[in-house]
């Protein structure tokens, strides 16, 4: 007889197979798209103030830096640096100091003295409360501004090839933990003889691995991301020390912890458990494991909740159980669906009763979701205006559509739930093989005669004692072979399970995109913060008051000595700003000068003129590019036109800048 197996026409594990590569190429899809177009990950803490303000002219040379922030940070040795003109330090690399008061944060580095006139730049990094990475640079002028030959990398902290493998690791994490927590409710609450089905097994384990793998690429990379943005240093143990330190860091180490407990855990449940034959035994041991993997559970949430948004803000010791409860019921609800679409999947003996029971604890999660997620929206966005004008607000809107489809999508769920029964899947089951016996499709027809060759082959040599052992394995293969595809059949003959099974994929399809978005929410700055932050950086700066735009006529008194200066300065505020000088000829034509300054002065202050030497652009149009105008105030602004080698005249008049 030949060694091959029976042929029973087109797979039917085709279809599932198909299913779960349909899933899985969108769960890269997703991510790869979110991952492509989020960038650095923003930060909670912002940066409010600085004394220098950017671009300002001081007269003398401060004796330090300090900076104001939007939310507590952690800073260290290098955390704030200040730049000469030719990139030497001009502070005294000490560790900056904590000059924070009341709800103010504040950090100070101490300048040396004597620093020469020019322009400093100030570059810091620092790591927020909610454990994202942050960082940015401004400049000011000690005297008057100056060529500087500082070059500040460009890539933002938490970016680069580390950011992005972060990421990954973070998007990974929550999807191990959804499996992992979720497949493990769905086996003790819902259907219990899903203990001993190998399926179920591998679902809950791979999230374990995956949950595992992802905290530890997580913590190997926590000191390049967030310092030097280089793979290199994921193993300098002195890097790994200072992240141990940190509160991420400790949250890290703990969730190892904790997934060493929740691997006992599962070594329980699939084994043990999955053996345990007594229904009162089997009864307690189920109440020990749903208390013990609930603590564990909701350890390994709280690892996020003291680490992210929820420790930091208003009401951390509210918002924290808050976030760890709505962890657990993400968990609960989407690993839920997840091992409901395995179980219909791969698993023949899934009942009714199983489904109902997760359709109940479903509900139970959407509305433990519902009201922490109106807690948490409130808390982290505040305002109408943070909803729709932050990045945050927009996620969390798309977020809630996403809820509202699923939730359509499972309604759907219900009612082939309710129309499914037992009895049903038997009774269409034994039809469905009559009628194949009967009639059948060809591949149907060849299965049942193959199989009948096949016991009618392995009768004689079954009564033999001398059977070969090699004979005896190939017809096991084949009995296990027919006997997966008569049970795929039957499961398939059921019109209420193929209509559960459609309905469960679109809800994963739509699952596998709300853990997406949720997980960017994780890392985006919430809108309340934004917004507050903005209002510090306008407070701590002039507000903008638009471009200025002067005109003044002039006469050198020497031939072709009269015409117009036009002057603009944009956008007209303290900082940086563009120059831009016409001259028109009395004739109204572009008028070429040999000669062309500028100067500005604050009287009120006693500062100035800060000269300005603008450059030719073209005929009658001069051009001069980050103009700084220390502070807000009316300043006159002197021009001096030469027409001739002996004819110039200087004139003058007042803007109000910032």
């Amino acid at each position: 007889m030949s060694a091959t197996a029976p042929y029973a026409g087109p797979s039917p594990i085709r279809r599932p197979v198909a299913a779960a590569a349909l899933l899985a190429a969108l769960v890269s899809l997703v991510f790869g798209l979110l991952l492509a177009g989020a960038g650095p990950a923003s930060a909670h803490a912002a940066l409010t103030g600085s004394d220098p303000q950017d671009g300002a002219v001081v007269d003398t040379a401060p004796k330090e830096v300090t900076l104001s922030f939007s939310e507590a940070i952690a800073v260290g040795d290098d955390s704030i640096r200040v730049l000469d003109p030719s990139g030497k330090r001009a502070d005294t690399e000490a560790e900056p100091r904590d000059l924070s008061e009341g709800g103010t944060v504040r950090y100070g580095v101490a300048l040396h003295s004597g620093l020469p006139d020019g322009t400093y730049t100030v570059a810091w990094q620092a790591i927020s409360a909610d454990s994202h990475p942050i960082s940015g640079a401004f400049t000011f002028s000690i005297g008057a501004p100056s060529e500087t030959t500082v070059a500040l990398s460009s890539q933002e902290a938490g970016g680069g090839p580390v950011g992005v493998v972060y990421d990954i690791a973070r998007y990974a994490a929550y999807g191990g933990f959804v499996l992992l927590v979720g497949g493990s409710a769905f086996v003790l609450i819902c259907w219990r003889g899903g203990a001993s089905a190998l399926p179920m097994q591998r679902l809950v384990v791979r999230g374990w691995l995956t949950l595992t793998a992802a905290t530890l690429v997580m913590l190997l990379l926590r000191n390049p991301y967030t310092g030097s943005g280089k793979f290199a240093d994921a193993f300098d143990l002195a890097g790994l020390q200072s992240v141990l330190d940190t509160k991420p860091g400790a949250a890290l180490v703990s969730r190892l912890l904790l997934l060493g407990a929740a691997a006992l855990f599962i070594a329980v449940l699939f084994g043990t458990y999955a053996r345990r034959e007594d229904e009162q035994e089997k009864k307690d041991l189920t109440f020990g494991l749903a208390v013990g993997g609930g603590v564990v559970a909701a350890g390994i949430a709280a690892t996020w909740a003291m680490s992210e948004h929820a420790s930091t803000g208003i009401q951390a010791s509210i918002a924290m159980p808050v976030d760890v409860a709505h962890l657990l019921a993400v968990a609960a609800w989407l690993g839920g669906l997840a091992s409901l679409l395995v179980a219909l999947y791969r698993t023949p003996d899934i009942g009714s009763a199983a489904v109902r029971r997760f359709s109940a604890v479903a509900f139970a999660s959407v509305v433990v979701l519902a009201a922490t997620g109106i807690y948490q929206s409130w808390r982290q966005v505040g305002s109408w205006s943070a909803l729709t004008g932050t990045r945050y607000g927009q996620l969390l809107i798309i977020k809630v559509a996403l809820i509202a489809v699923l939730l359509a999508v499972a309604w759907f769920s219900r009612r082939w739930t309710g129309r499914l029964t037992d009895a049903s899947v038997a009774s269409s089951g034994a039809e469905a093989a009559s009628s194949r016996a009967e009639v059948g499709s060809s591949g149907a027809e060849v299965v049942s005669s193959e199989a009948e060759e096949a016991d009618a082959a392995a009768a004689p040599d079954e009564a033999s004692e001398d059977i070969a052992p090699e004979r005896a394995a190939q017809l096991a293969r084949q009995r296990a072979v027919l006997t997966a595809t008569k049970k795929k059949r039957i499961r398939d003959a059921d019109p209420e399970r193929s209509g559960l099974r459609r309905s469960v994929l679109a809800e994963a399809a739509v699952a596998v995109v709300l853990l997406a978005v949720t997980t960017m929410l994780t890392s985006t700055e919430p809108g309340r913060t934004e917004e507050e932050a903005a209002g510090g950086a306008t407070a701590a700066t002039a507000p903008a008051a638009g471009p200025v735009n002067l005109s003044m006529p002039f006469d050198t008194g020497g031939r072709n000595g009269k015409g117009t200066v036009r002057i603009d300065i944009d956008p007209g505020r303290t900082g940086s700003n563009d120059l831009h000088v016409w001259i028109d000829g009395s004739d109204g034509e572009p008028m070429d000068v040999p000669e062309l300054k500028v100067a500005l002065t604050l009287e009120s202050k006693d500062i100035g003129p800060l000269p300005v030497v603008p450059d030719r652009l073209a005929e009658g149009h001069w051009t001069a590019s980050g103009v700084q105008i220390p502070m807000a105030g009316d300043w006159k602004i002197d021009v001096t036109v030469r027409t001739s080698d002996i004819d110039q005249v200087t004139i003058d008049k007042n803007a109000k800048i910032g």
